[in-house]
Order: C-alpha cells, then sequence, then structure tokens
C-alpha cells in the first residue's frame, strides 16, 4: 500500500498542487505558537517540552488514527496514507519559486529574479552576480526537493512498515518546521525567545535527517555521474556548515558536473556568509572553496530538475519492489 499511497500523493499533488498560502502552513504555524506560548517559559527544560508537544504530539495522533481506521477497512488507511501524504510530500510545496526564477533569468530580467529568491530563502540577494544567483538556486532548490520529497519518502516508508501510516511524514515534516520556524525566529526577532529551543529543534531535525540525506546523496550518484558524485562527496561534503546538506550537495555537484559552493573569494564576489552559511576553513578545496566542475549557467537547472526526477523515479522503483516482495512473501 505504501507505494500506491506515495504514487496517489504525487499524481494528485501535480495536478492539484496546495497554494502558496495554505491552511495547513497556517494551522503549522499557529500550532508551534500556541506551543511555546503555552509550555515555554524560558528554561532549558522546557525546549525538550515544546518540541515533544509540537512535534510528537501531531505524529502520535496521525499514527493513532492510521491504526484505528485501518482495523476498520484498508481502504480507510490508504485514504489517510494519500490526504497526509499530500499535505507533507511533493515539489509544487515550493516549485512555484524555482519555476518564477528560472523564467526570470530566461527573460534576463536578474533583479526579479533576485527578488525572488530573497523572499523565497529570506536572504539579501541583491548583490548577487549572475553566477552566485544561479548557484544559491539550484543548492536551495535540492535542499528543498530533499526536505520536501525525499526525507518525507523516507520516514513514511520506516514508520508505514512498522504498522503506523503516515505517522514518520509527519514526523518528519513538523521536525523540519519546527528547526525552520525556530530559526527565522531567531533571525527576524534578533534573539530567540528560547535559543535553547532553536538549538535543540536543529539538532534533533537534523539527528531524524542523517540517514535520509544520505540515501538522498545515494540517489544522485546512482542516476548521475557517478563517480564524480561520490568523489566530490567524500571531498566536499564539508563546505558547508551542515554535514547533512553537505552530503547531498557535493553529491549533486558531482553528479552533474556544477560547481557549489564557494563564492567567498574578498574581492571578487560578496560574502557569500550572509546567505548561506558554509562550515570549510580557510583554504580549503579550491581558491574560492568551491567543488569542481564548471560554474552554473541556466541550463544546469534543467539538468537538476531531471536529476530530482529519475531520483524520485529509482525510489519509487525500489519501493514497488519491496512492496511486491512483501505481497509475495
Amino acid at each position: 500500500m505504501s507505494f500506491f499511497a506515495v504514487l496517489f500523493a504525487l499524481l494528485l499533488e501535480q495536478v492539484k498542487p496546495l497554494p502558496r498560502s495554505n491552511v495547513v502552513h497556517d494551522a503549522m504555524t499557529s500550532w508551534m505558537r500556541w506551543t511555546a506560548r503555552n509550555f515555554d517559559a524560558g528554561r532549558d527544560s522546557h525546549a525538550w517540552v515544546v518540541w515533544c508537544v509540537s512535534t510528537l504530539v501531531p505524529t502520535l495522533g496521525v499514527g493513532v488514527a492510521f491504526v484505528a481506521l485501518n482495523r476498520v477497512s484498508g481502504v480507510l488507511g490508504l485514504l489517510l496514507d494519500v490526504v497526509v501524504l499530500y499535505v507533507t510530500l511533493g515539489f509544487r510545496q515550493f516549485s512555484h519559486y524555482f519555476t518564477d526564477i528560472r523564467d526570470a533569468l530566461e527573460r534576463a530580467d536578474e533583479d526579479e529574479a533576485r527578488r525572488l529568491l530573497a523572499q523565497w530563502r529570506h536572504l539579501d540577494a541583491s548583490d548577487l552576480p549572475r553566477t552566485e544567483l544561479l548557484r544559491h538556486v539550484i543548492e536551495h532548490s535540492l535542499l528543498a526537493a530533499h526536505r520536501h520529497v525525499f526525507g518525507v519518502f523516507f520516514w513514511f516508508v520506516v514508520l508505514s512498515t512498522l504498522g503506523f501510516g503516515p505517522a514518520g511524514a509527519v514526523l518528519y515534516r513538523m521536525a523540519e518546521f519546527a528547526s525552520r520556524y525556530w530559526t527565522y525566529k531567531s533571525n527576524t526577532a534578533g534573539v530567540a525567545l528560547n535559543v535553547r529551543l532553536m538549538d535543540l529543534s536543529l539538532r534533533l531535525f537534523n539527528a531524524l535527517d542523517h540517514v535520509p540525506a544520505r540515501l538522498t546523496a545515494a540517489g544522485f550518484a546512482i542516476v548521475g555521474n557517478f563517480e564524480e558524485a561520490v568523489a566530490c562527496w567524500r571531498r566536499d561534503a564539508m563546505l558547508w556548515k551542515y554535514p547533512n546538506e553537505g552530503v547531498i550537495l557535493a553529491a549533486a555537484a558531482g553528479a552533474v558536473g556544477v560547481q557549489l559552493g564557494g563564492g567567498s573569494a574578498p574581492g571578487l564576489t560578496p560574502d557569500r556568509s550572509k546567505t548561506f552559511e558554509s562550515g570549510a576553513p580557510p583554504g580549503y578545496a579550491d581558491a574560492d572553496g568551491s567543488t569542481g566542475g564548471v560554474p552554473p549557467v541556466l541550463g544546469h537547472l534543467r539538468s537538476i530538475v531531471g536529476l530530482v526526477w529519475r531520483s524520485v523515479v529509482l525510489w519509487m522503483l525500489l519501493l514497488a519492489l519491496l512492496s511486491l516482495a512483501h505481497l509475495v512473501g
């Protein structure tokens, strides 16, 4: 059933995607505010309470609902799978930004492309030259594809196999949203209401994302240039501050032969630390701290789309084989 749930959810999302401003996102934001307002008094221990309530309570609720519905009818269980996956998994939750930026670049309207990138990622893109702008679009799109598709896919399959239906999709999505929400609140307010809460949400999400990130990187290597992807993964993953992001972006860079990271050479490009956190020490890898490959051009956006879709097909085929083996067994 897992294969059909993912397939139906992806098809439904392509036909009727969620709008940019939707009730699901508003409900998640309201839920985060409510849990913080009612359970966070600023102490370190309260960070755990807030995270568990905001993330685990919805996960347990969906898991219990699935078990109850599935006992009544397998069709009802499948229906809940599809509905939950529809709101947690899919490209169309972020692809409108990617498409609009690509269209703006094709029209040679770089100012509009910078404005859209700044609106999407909440960063100052006003000084980014074209090549660096393309790097940012590629990197953020790859990470968005992982977090909206492959990460959700992994945890859905894991907990669905254990009999909890779409609870894994909710767990991953809520953990990712919590880490993003509290980081955003900290950046906009200048200081987090509870620094421990921001740090804890980031750490727990990175732990949940450890295995999915490496499976995503492996998928990119399999459907792309395998040797270059693996070499770049091993050599350049440290170019990014967070290891999970590093392995995904380094593997993708090698898979399609595009230069990512870097852009921090004094006097050559804007300080990239203001727009994308770097983890590499000075002098690491190339002079400007970037991967190998050629500088990004507009055609690489199409290559990245192809890489992601081939990876989706790969993991869907593997899930289909696992489902078939389970039925036969």
